[in-house]
């Protein structure tokens, strides 16, 4: 937790810890699914009727501009309560990308909706032959008048059965490069011809889908950008994803399932595990640490030698993902044999994760890019150990 701060911080810590108590029904506190949408959009829309939806937003389009200490403050309570996830596309993809990119007229039609909760957003990026090989996208825009006319196939598309918008990259013509031809494009998935099919997670839940386009029609004051320059438009994007996948309100969360484990199992008193939850407290302060850091020269403008940013998100990412995933390791080995438990047997604590926030982790790594592609990422642009990344 933070420590240090002005008597603001402070009495705005004291005013979000107050607010969530009073407010975050217990029915919601400490899942490990994010919870269907009729049951978590009013908290989002109770997050957003407080100002605390989009606390990285400018206050210009909505949001709260918060500092980077007060968003800290904002996921540190939030972890300390349970709060359950909510859907962030919106919040933390696309809506600042439209800031930066967008025409004013989509501004103005999807912003409001996303800070208000009337739309949920996902990412068309990945496909069956195009994940980790993000140029390699193979579904078709094709132009035809005022409209584009999509076909083709995206997988591991998050939460994209609930949502009601996708941001998605389809090819509209043939480049020098895989690069080149692609545009960004923003789809009403109620249009004809979309059909969505959920895919069940290792965790048991199905936070993913995959969604098929047959001659789906968009119009093209929907392209973000230009058309054909949808790659340099994605990669802006996946700069942000990445700072927002470091915050460290995961790592926070994972040790608050590591506390509980090792009260309910009786080892919070030993000193082997005492010792080794301190490090664990220790690993998500650096990750606090380190997403101030960037937070706070990204805000700036003030980057290293990562051309926009690009290493700086990178790192954070890799930091972030990876320091959870050992959290959620440590959890695991002090759940013993309860760890491959079904169902979790009812506690002192009530119900106690052993393993479905470990299991939902593994994907941590993989999207926003795996954390592989991060490491190339830092190899070739910013330690230049490659010829291109």
């Amino acid at each position: 937790m933070i420590r240090a701060g002005t008597a603001a911080d402070a009495a705005f810590r004291a005013e979000v810890r107050g607010w969530l108590e009073a407010s975050l029904a217990p029915e919601l506190r400490n899942l490990t699914f994010r919870p269907e949408p009729a049951q978590v959009m009013p908290w989002y829309r109770a997050l957003a009727e407080r100002g605390w939806i989009a606390p990285h937003w400018p206050r210009e389009f909505g949001g709260m501009g918060a500092s980077a200490v007060q968003q800290v403050i904002l996921a540190e309570e939030q972890a300390r309560i349970g709060a359950p996830d909510i859907p962030t596309q919106g919040l933390n993809h696309i809506g600042p990308l439209l800031m930066r990119e967008g025409t004013a007229e989509q501004k103005a039609l999807h912003l409001p909706r996303i800070l208000n909760g009337d739309a949920v957003w996902c990412q068309g990026y990945s496909e069956p032959g195009a994940g980790s090989d993000l140029a390699a996208v193979q579904t078709r825009g094709v132009p035809d008048g005022d409209e584009v006319v999509i076909t083709g196939h995206k997988i591991w598309t998050t939460w994209g059965h609930n949502a009601q918008w996708m941001y998605a990259l389809v090819r509209t013509e043939r480049g020098a490069s895989k690069k080149q031809g692609i545009t960004f494009i923003l789809i009403d998935l109620t249009t004809p011809g979309i059909l969505r099919r959920p895919i069940r997670t290792i965790a048991g839940d199905d936070e993913f889908c995959e969604v098929f386009f047959d001659g789906v029609r968009v119009p093209r004051s929907n392209v973000v950008g230009e058309p054909g320059d949808g790659w340099r438009v994605a990669t802006a994007l996946l700069a942000e994803e990445r700072i927002r996948i470091g915050s460290p309100l995961h790592a926070l969360r994972a040790l608050a399932r590591l506390r509980a484990v090792l009260r309910e199992r009786g080892l919070a008193e030993q000193a082997e595990w005492r010792r080794r939850l301190a490090r664990a407290e220790i690993a998500a302060e650096t990750v606090t640490a380190a997403f101030l850091d960037v937070h706070e020269r990204f805000e700036r403008g003030r980057f290293g030698q990562g051309r926009g940013g690009e290493g700086e998100s990178s790192y954070l990412k890799i930091l972030a993902t990876e320091t959870t995933q050992e959290i959620l390791d440590l959890a695991q080995e002090a759940a013993g044999p309860l760890r491959a438990a079904m169902v979790p047997p009812e506690g002192g604590e009530g119900r106690v994760d052993y393993s479905e926030m470990f299991l939902q982790s593994r994907r941590l790594s993989i999207y926003g890019g795996s954390n592989e592609i991060q490491r190339s990422i830092l190899a070739g642009r910013v330690l230049g150990l490659q010829g291109k990344a």
